[in-house]
């Protein structure tokens, strides 16, 4: 994803731009219209003014004079409000368009399997979203039209310049072809440059993103001053990339002012012998002289409009390629869950993340309705890879998952996952209020069914202890809130959605004895009437459970209630002793 072919103007990737544009096409043909408008009335004032010298001027016809005067400053008043309307309509276009992309690009994103986020820096997709396609919408708003108008300009230029004295006009473009020269040099170097630009925004923005999110582990091992290092190599190889492009503009820029100077001076040593010999008038001698700067200044805008149009090609490249990444979970399923009573069963699964590197082994077994099944083991034996089958956050490769005697992938995918709530031991938190966290802006999820619920998960009296209760803003992943109290907001988010599954997977590993106890009560009590499937470090958590299953090296090595593990002395009594020894 960090490859681009780069092409100044890619044909098939503007077509899919375009297709944006459908919906707001008739704007975009009088934006087109307007830029021809402007390009064309730019172009009559030098001649107005060269009228206004020789025919009045010279003649001394006053009143004349100051029609020709009027004449010209209307012109410019009309050329100012088509300007305006060309490019606030054209911004506003690119602007639509822009929401338009991004939102069909979040919603691919949202798509996505989990294995795609694992593989993919966070910061590279912030970067999509926001940056590149930033960079689209200055194809509308500074690039495409701006160019066609900047053409037009320098065509009718040229050809009026030919009309009205082939010889100054011919004396006047001598500098040209090295002017086409050096634009065709500065163009090569700033599509490099640019490609380049953009490959270290995404890597910026990703290593920026992760440490920042991972600064407590930074500044607990105290890695700050490597890790300002690293930045500094990242932030110098971003500098560098946007001097290579300094560089080419501090070059160009002053070649087309010294050949604008050269063709004004080819101008005026020609132009002044015709205006004696009287083969030309002084009018037009003026005439050319804007004609030169009308010719010069849109080859120095096109410089800036061709890096536009540049970077909206490599941003379009880049989101496109997100776009038509297939990394998104199959959603062919036609059941819904409405009559589900929560029978689960594994029959034979193997599940890979890698190739054929399986984490999970042909497991198999039986959950009726309203069992408690824990799943207990090593760290990495496969316990959460289990849980994460049963969701449809990870696919597998074999065997098959049942939810009442049917294949989850035969359910609709949104009411399967209604169905099934999670109950992380790392709680994420949005930075937003309490009641929003725990619906997730649901808003079929009443504020009587939230307040409801954290009373029969015992987190009431803390959340009314905040300052504004449930509206209070609990910030960036919570930071306000403690451990305990995050994940018993976890059980809340869990306990409104009225799930016929729960996972819980960690609930209690990381909190302190009191929080312990809450979420104790809490477990017994959103677990009631519901399958649950708990995963646990603290045996004493799960001692109540129906069945235990002891998970190694992606396999079930045991199962059982409390009491025939600990008779059988195999794994589980060994974890078991291991815990309470003493």
């Amino acid at each position: 994803m960090s490859t681009t072919r780069g092409k100044a103007f890619d044909v098939g990737l503007f077509r899919r731009v375009m297709r944006f544009v459908r919906p707001y096409r008739r704007l975009f043909w009088i934006t087109f219209i307007l830029t021809i408008a402007l390009s064309l009335v730019s172009v009559v004032r030098p001649v107005l003014m060269a009228v206004m010298v020789d025919d009045y001027a010279a003649k001394g016809d006053l009143h004349g004079l100051y029609l020709m005067m009027a004449l010209v400053a209307g012109l410019l008043f009309v050329e100012a409000v088509v300007q305006f309307y060309q490019s606030y309509w054209t911004s506003w276009l690119g602007q639509t368009v822009t929401i338009d992309l991004r939102q069909a690009l979040f919603e691919k994103i949202v798509g996505f399997r989990m294995r795609y986020f694992d593989r993919t820096p966070i910061g590279t997709l912030v970067t999509r979203v926001v940056s590149d396609i930033e960079t689209i919408e200055e194809i509308f708003s500074q690039g495409l039209l701006s160019i066609m108008g900047d053409l037009l300009k320098l065509s009718v230029v040229v050809v009026v310049m030919f009309v009205y004295n082939w010889e100054l006009a011919l004396w006047s473009m001598v500098p040209i072809p090295l002017l086409l020269w050096a634009t065709n040099i500065f163009k090569n170097a700033i599509q490099r440059s640019f490609i380049e630009v953009r490959n270290q925004v995404a890597k910026l923005n990703a290593f920026v993103q992760e440490h920042i999110q991972g600064m407590a582990i930074v500044q607990l091992f105290g890695r700050e001053r490597q890790e300002f290092d690293k930045f500094k190599q990242i932030n110098r190889a971003h500098r560098s990339a946007h001097i290579r492009s300094v560089f080419a503009y501090s070059v160009f820029f002053p070649v087309v002012d010294v050949l604008s100077a050269v063709s004004l001076a080819f101008l005026i040593w020609w132009g002044v012998g015709d205006v004696l010999d009287g083969v030309a008038t002084f009018g037009e001698l003026i005439a050319y002289i804007q004609f030169i700067n009308m010719l010069y200044r849109p080859v120095r805008q096109l410089a800036d409009r061709f890096n536009v149009l540049q970077m909206g090609m490599v941003g379009s490249e880049r989101v496109f390629g997100i776009l038509d990444t297939e990394a998104g979970m199959a959603d062919e399923g036609k059941l819904g869950t409405d009559g589900v009573r929560g029978d689960i069963e594994f029959r034979d699964l193997w599940l890979a993340y890698v190739d054929e590197e399986y984490v999970l082994k042909g497991i198999s077994f039986k959950a009726r309705a309203g069992e408690m099944i824990a799943l207990v083991g090593a760290t990495g034996s496969g316990k959460s890879s289990i849980v994460n089958v049963l969701s449809r956050a990870y696919e597998y490769q074999k065997g098959a998952v049942l939810l009442d005697g049917h294949d989850i992938r035969a359910y609709r995918l949104d009411q399967l996952r209604r169905s099934i709530s999670v109950v992380l031991q790392d709680v994420f938190l949005f930075s937003d209020s309490v009641h929003n966290n725990i619906t997730l802006n649901d808003e079929r999820i009443t504020r009587k069914e939230v307040v409801q619920a954290a009373k029969a998960v015992g987190a009431h009296d803390f959340i009314m202890q905040l300052p504004q209760g449930y509206d209070t803003g609990v910030r960036e992943r919570g930071a306000i809130l403690s451990v305990g109290q995050r994940q018993l907001l976890a059980f809340i988010r869990a306990y409104v959605n009225q799930p016929k599954v729960l996972v819980l997977d960690e609930a209690t590993s990381s909190v302190d004895s009191h929080s312990e106890q809450l979420i104790q009560r809490a477990t017994e009590e959103i677990t009631k009437g519901r399958t649950s499937i708990v995963i646990a470090h603290r045996l004493s958590t799960i001692q109540k459970a129906d069945r235990i299953l002891v998970v190694g090296d992606g396999r079930i090595i045991e199962q059982g209630n409390h009491q025939e593990l600990l008779a059988l002395n195999g794994a589980y009594r060994k974890l078991y002793d291991l815990q309470f020894a003493g």
